[in-house]
């Protein structure tokens, strides 16, 4: 079983939360689900330059990763995922959907009203317990 290591950012700004919407997908569990962005670790990489480089390729985004929140270790039935959540503030940029097919910006009480990826799950219930 192929695992896969991602961090995903919950960038806060305003008291929101940035929730974005996947983009169809060959797997249709995931497909359309709302997640927090992020993405794979490349070899080498510290998890803090992962989310910064993902942010701005995916979001034209310039974040700042402030504290880790939680590892979320996930099995789908096609992938083990393995997800480690910060805490991020936005530096500079304007948001731009480059990969996402929607954003909201949601305070903590309105996240569990999207229909979340389920390896996001955890994330949105340890911000309720914040």
């Amino acid at each position: 079983m192929k695992e896969v290591h991602v961090t995903a950012a919950v960038i806060i700004n305003e008291n929101k939360i940035l929730c974005v919407q996947r983009n169809e997908n060959k797997y249709d569990y995931i497909s359309k689900k709302w997640e927090f962005p992020g993405g794979k670790v490349e070899e080498n990489e510290q998890l803090e330059e992962t989310i910064r480089r993902e942010i701005q390729e995916e979001l034209n985004l310039i974040i700042e990763a402030r504290s880790f929140l939680i590892q979320v270790n996930h099995q789908y039935p096609d992938f083990k995922l393995k997800m480690d959540t910060f805490i991020c503030e936005i530096i500079d940029g304007k948001l731009k959907l480059n990969e996402h097919i929607d954003y909201k910006w949601l305070t903590v009480e309105e996240l569990s009203f999207l229909d979340w990826a389920a390896a996001d799950l955890p994330i949105v219930e340890k911000l309720s317990l914040n």
